[in-house]
């Protein structure tokens, strides 16, 4: 039988009509108020029997978490809370849900645990509501490089090429785990092994997007990434996603223009289609704020962060330049940073970038032209000989959002560069020669979907804006 979104009812006109909903039950008030969601948005439809057409008999399977298909009439709500509720002409419980059993019950529930039972959790209304953000972001995302004319490419999971030179990858391998076959050095031969080589999972697509580039112009890849770095804190994940731009003729200030309309359009984005589902976030944030002290609460409420991105034009200076601003600032000349500025080529941390974004120019910032020493081989190097095309894009409450280069267009600088970062060339190759055949100027940057979700959501542990996190020790569903 055809059935009505939740959704659907509320922002349509059924008053008078009959529907069928199915849905899963909130909870069973005095035996005759049943509340549902369906999980197409956050709202819940309050379905009304009548106890001598429902006797308590006739209900006694209905419990919190059982799934049910409801018939009736739509009608304007008498009641405080809601518009419109449904009569109930027909009930069937679709899969029941043994009260002793179901761990989602009608009350508050820490993050922590529902993280223990991640199966489970889109049902709570603040985990549909992240999950429905993510798939708006997802959805904006593609809209937004498809209406500026850039191709999608799925790039490479698996690859041979360590882009980030860390080494904190995974390895994928058919050899045995035990008594793999040896070489004459005694150790593992790779070249029995499936691809002939040793292989991993890739920690970004950016090497595989420029080649794309190259002949397409302007692409962006948006996948998993994953990274086997030892962590348990609330900004890591073994396996997470990437958006990532490379764009053929672009120069460092185009690349930073694209990624300030970039992070405007998502965020407008979210506060246009995701409205009510921010509203309900951002209450959450004032709820748990009230027992912070008053120097952790935040300064700006959920919904306004968004609109500070939104409405402000980005800060751009260089990296010498919010170097001396944080070396002569207050914070700093009073101790109170917990990473002092002290000396010129130091990576700038979370909380210089705060203070730039929140306190100094109150308004996001890019930062560009960092150190040589603290940035990646493939970014252009300058004239000064000291610094690269680098920028990092900040705004309030985290920091860096995104981080992005023009690439160095040069051969024999990136070769180099390669050797200098000690990355094999011949692992490497086919990256260098494109620099030979007809190189150009061009640039990208890189986005974790999940931090960008972060700051949509207001969420605090990066474990929360995945469906199914995976991190040291855990990989459960």
């Amino acid at each position: 039988m055809n059935h009505t979104d939740i959704k659907v009812l509320l922002t349509h006109d059924f008053v008078g009509k009959n529907v069928t909903v199915k849905a899963w039950v909130k909870f069973f008030r005095n035996s005759c108020f049943l509340i549902v969601n369906d999980g197409s948005c956050i709202h819940n439809l309050q379905a009304v029997l009548d106890i001598e057409k429902f006797p308590e008999s006739s209900t006694k399977n209905i419990h919190t978490g059982c799934s049910v298909e409801i018939t009736g009439l739509i009608q304007k709500s008498l009641g405080k809370g809601q518009d419109i509720e449904l009569i109930v002409e027909s009930l069937k419980v679709l899969g029941e849900a043994n009260p002793e059993e179901y761990p989602l019950q009608a009350k508050k529930h820490s993050l922590e645990f529902l993280r223990e039972i991640a199966h489970l959790r889109p049902r709570t209304t603040t985990f549909g509501a992240v999950f429905r953000i993510r798939h708006a972001m997802t959805f904006a995302v593609h809209q937004f490089f498809n209406q500026h004319g850039f191709f999608n490419v799925h790039t490479p999971i698996i690859t041979a090429t360590d882009a980030e030179g860390a080494g904190e990858m995974f390895r994928v391998t058919t050899l045995p785990a035990k008594n793999p076959p040896l070489n004459e050095l005694g150790e593992v031969d790779f070249k029995q092994d499936f691809f002939g080589k040793e292989a991993n999972l890739t920690v970004t697509g950016q090497l595989n997007g420029e080649l794309a580039a190259m002949g397409l112009g302007k692409i962006y890849t948006f996948g998993p990434t994953f990274r086997a770095e030892n962590s348990n804190t609330s900004r890591h994940l073994a396996e997470f996603w990437m958006i990532e731009p490379e764009m053929a003729f672009y120069d460092i200030v185009d690349n930073q223009n694209l990624a300030e309309a970039f992070l405007k359009y998502l965020f407008q984005y979210a506060l246009d289609n995701c409205y009510d589902d921010l509203l309900f976030l951002e209450q959450r944030l004032l709820e748990e704020e009230k027992s912070k002290p008053q120097d952790q609460k935040s300064e700006m409420k959920l919904t306004d962060k968004l609109r500070f991105v939104v409405e402000n034009n980005f800060e751009r200076i260089t990296y010498t330049d919010a170097f001396e601003i944080l070396k002569n600032s207050s914070p700093n000349k009073k101790k109170k940073f917990n990473y002092l500025v002290g000396e010129w080529g130091m990576d700038l941390q979370s909380e210089h970038e705060r203070f730039l974004v929140e306190k100094h120019f109150k308004k996001p910032v890019i930062v560009t032209n960092y150190p040589a020493h603290i940035k990646a081989f493939y970014m252009k190097q300058n004239d000064d000989g000291k610094t690269v095309a680098a920028m990092d894009v900040l705004v309030p409450g985290i920091g860096e959002m995104i981080g992005g280069s023009e690439r160095e267009a040069d051969y024999q600088k990136l070769s180099n560069a390669i050797e200098k970062f000690n990355i094999p060339s011949k692992d490497i190759w086919w990256y260098l020669e494109t620099r030979k055949f007809g190189t150009v100027p061009h640039s990208g940057f890189g986005l974790g979907f999940e931090r960008l979700l972060l700051f949509v959501t207001g969420m605090s542990n990066i474990r929360d804006v995945i469906p199914f996190p995976r991190f040291p020790k855990s990989a459960d569903f």
